[in-house]
């Protein structure tokens, strides 16, 4: 048995595709079956039940899971103590980021590191905010960067940047222009939502509940599970939505109208980063979070565009 089979092994458990679990693992096809294949027939036991074209595990595979969770998190443990023995940050970050994050505020932050400390590998796995905590908190990602609330936890939490959302209009909307929008409006409005989990989702419900509304007050047309296809759907038609100023690509916002919450508390949300207490922290880590930690005071903040 092999690390990196019982790492191919966690990942088709996870994703219960064999497929979908190459492409995360950035292997082919044939070499992950081949890898659970060797597993079985070392041990003489079935690991998966092939269902058509899913898998999922059986008695002998979730007996497996823990044991193997435990094996690579030690394995992990393992390779970051050595690391941290060399006079600069070296080894790998596995990064699991919401989606926000990801498209509109990390990517230059990466560059910054790589270019300090060539000797770190940067991975990023896109997903929501409740899927990146899970992540951290069950060993598949070393540090998660979300923009949504959690429920409590034992992650360990940084605040590393900030955000706000806007409600986007298309700029014929009939509402646009209007200097002040109540509940009434809102109720009257057509709307496209985020994905429940997301943190755009999180904050968009929070202003809702601020104005003595919930989802069930508006008229959902649709709920999309990214930013991108939300935009395409209000410039297609006449709904709105909350999402960051950050989604905006100008000159391509000439499309919306954009407007700045008046209700107080404005949307506003902090980027965070969450890490794991149980597991050892490392040099690439601890330089990585202070790169992404805010400037201190009198530095230029980051901030959204003035609405229209």
């Amino acid at each position: 048995m092999t690390l990196e089979q019982i790492r191919i092994f966690l990942c088709v458990a996870e994703l219960s595709h064999v497929t979908r679990a190459a492409e995360r693992l950035n292997l082919t096809q044939s070499a992950v079956s081949a890898a659970i294949a060797a597993l079985e027939r070392q041990y003489d036991v079935r690991l998966f039940d092939r269902i058509g074209r899913r898998i999922a595990l059986t008695e002998a595979g979730h007996l497996l899971t823990g044991a193997a969770t435990r094996l690579m998190r030690e394995a992990e443990g393992a390779r970051a103590l050595l690391s941290n023995l060399s006079r600069e940050p070296v080894g790998s970050l596995r990064i699991w980021a919401s989606q926000t994050v990801t498209s509109y505020w990390l990517a230059p932050r990466m560059i910054e590191m790589h270019r300090r400390w060539p000797g770190v590998g940067m991975s990023l796995h896109p997903a929501n905010t409740a899927e990146v905590a899970e992540a951290v908190a069950s060993g598949l990602a070393d540090l998660g960067l979300v923009e949504g609330d959690l429920p409590p936890s034992d992650l360990l939490r940084r605040k590393v940047g900030q955000d706000e959302l806007l409600l986007i209009l298309p700029r014929h909307h009939p509402l646009a222009r209007k200097p002040r929008l109540d509940a009434a409006d809102y109720r009257a409005m057509d709307w496209i939502l985020r994905e429940e989990g997301s943190g755009t989702r999180t904050a968009t419900e929070r202003h809702l509940r601020d104005m003595g509304l919930g989802p069930a007050d508006l008229r959902i047309v649709l709920q999309l599970p990214t930013n991108e296809a939300i935009l395409g759907a209000i410039r297609a038609g006449n709904c709105v939505s909350m999402l960051s100023w950050r989604s905006l690509h100008f000159p391509c916002s000439r499309d919306f109208a954009l407007r700045r919450i008046g209700w107080a508390p404005r949307p506003r949300r902090a980027f965070t980063a969450l890490s794991d207490p149980r597991r050892f922290r490392t040099r690439a880590m601890t330089e990585f979070l202070d790169l992404l930690t805010p400037q201190p005071p009198g530095q230029p903040p980051n901030q959204p565009p003035r609405p229209t």
